[in-house]
C-alpha cells in the first residue's frame, strides 16, 4: 500500500524547548488516523511541519512520495486542512469563501463550479449559499470551514479538532461527513480529544508525548497494551477495610477503590471477574446494588501511557 505521510527523525526546537523529539510515523493511503496527545505534546507542530508552515531543524518529511517544502505546489494542491479555529472571510459569503479557497488550486471556472457546488451539497450548506458567514450557527460555520478545506478534492485531508463547541446534529454531520471523504478514497489525518470520536472513525491511533509517538496501533493493538483489562463497578452501601483487602486477593484484581457508595475494581484479565467478586461480596455478606462492567476505553490507554487524563486536557 502507498505511504502518503513519511516523517524520519523530525525535531523542531523553539530555544530551549524540544517541540518534536526525533519522531517517526508513516501513514498509508486510505487510513483515517488519529493523532492524539495532551495540550504541548508536538501535535500541532508536527502539523505544521509537515505542511511546511513551520521550518524544522532537522529530519525529513515526504508527501505522496516527494520531500515537502514550501514551494512544492503540486503536493500542496493534494492536501486539504481544516483547522480548529475557523479560518473563513467575514466579508464573502458561503458561496464566495468556498469559491475563493478552491480558486487557490483550481483555475478552471467551470470545473471550480462543480466542485463548490458538491462542497455545498457535501456539507449541508445548500439554503446558506448566500448568508455571511457572521449570521451561521457555530456547527453551520464549522461545515462552512470543512467545505472550504475539500472543495478541491484533496487526497489528504488533515482535520484538526474539528468537532469543538458543535451542536450534536452538526457533530454527527461531520463525522458522517469525514467517513463518507475516506469511503471516496481520501487519506484521514484526525486530532481530537473527544475519544469516542476517535474510536468510531480512526483504524489507527499515535499516541503522542513530549514530541515523541509512545504508541501506534490499532485502537485494538492499544488497548491490549493497558494492564487494564477490565473496570467493574458494584453499588454497596458499607464495606470494611478487611473486606476491601478480601476483594483485591480475587484472582486477576490488581487495584480496588471505594468512594461515595461505589466499589470500583480493575482487573487484569479473566473472563468471569463479576461472578468471582460477586460471590465474594455473597460469602463475605457485603450488601450491593447495580453492576456495571467496562472494557478498557482509548482514555484508559492514553492515560496510562502519558499519565495524564485526554478529557482533562479539553476542559
Amino acid at each position: 500500500m502507498e505511504t502518503v505521510v513519511k516523517i524520519n527523525n523530525l525535531v523542531k526546537r523553539y530555544s530551549e524547548l524540544v517541540a518534536v523529539d526525533h519522531l517517526n510515523l508513516e501513514i498509508k493511503r486510505g487510513e483515517v488516523f488519529g493523532l492524539l496527545g495532551p495540550n504541548g505534546s508536538g501535535k500541532s507542530t508536527t502539523i505544521n511541519c509537515m505542511l511546511s508552515l513551520t521550518q524544522y531543524d532537522k529530519g525529513e518529511v515526504q508527501l505522496f512520495g516527494q520531500k515537502m517544502h514550501s514551494g512544492n505546489l503540486d503536493v500542496k494542491s493534494k492536501i486539504g486542512v481544516v483547522f480548529q479555529n475557523v479560518a473563513v472571510f467575514e466579508e464573502l459569503t458561503v458561496y464566495e469563501n468556498i469559491d475563493y479557497f478552491c480558486s487557490l488550486y483550481v483555475k478552471d471556472k467551470k470545473k471550480r463550479k462543480e466542485l463548490v457546488e458538491e462542497a455545498i451539497r457535501f456539507v449541508g450548506l445548500e439554503e446558506f449559499t448566500k448568508f455571511y458567514p457572521k449570521k451561521l450557527s457555530g456547527g453551520l460555520l464549522r461545515r462552512l470551514n470543512i467545505a472550504c478545506g475539500i472543495a478541491h478534492k484533496p487526497e489528504l485531508i488533515i482535520f484538526d479538532e474539528p468537532t469543538v463547541a458543535v451542536d450534536p446534529q452538526s457533530r454527527n454531520k461531520i463525522l458522517e461527513g469525514i467517513q463518507e471523504l475516506n469511503r471516496q478514497g481520501a487519506t484521514i489525518i484526525y486530532t481530537s480529544h473527544y475519544m469516542e470520536e476517535v474510536e468510531q472513525l480512526c483504524t489507527r491511533i499515535a499516541i503522542m508525548d513530549k514530541g515523541q509517538t509512545v504508541a501506534v496501533g490499532t485502537k485494538e493493538e492499544l488497548k491490549r497494551m493497558t494492564q487494564i483489562g477490565e473496570t467493574i463497578r458494584v453499588e454497596v452501601p458499607e464495606i470494611t477495610g478487611e473486606q476491601l483487602a478480601g476483594v483485591k486477593q480475587i484472582h486477576h484484581v490488581f487495584q480496588t477503590e471505594y468512594r461515595d457508595d461505589m466499589l470500583v475494581v480493575k482487573c487484569n484479565g479473566g473472563k468471569h471477574n463479576v461472578l468471582h467478586i460477586l460471590e465474594y461480596l455473597n460469602r463475605s455478606q457485603v450488601q450491593f446494588g447495580r453492576v456495571f462492567a467496562e472494557l478498557p476505553t482509548l482514555n484508559d490507554v492514553f492515560l496510562e501511557i502519558t499519565g495524564k487524563e485526554l478529557r482533562d486536557e479539553a476542559k
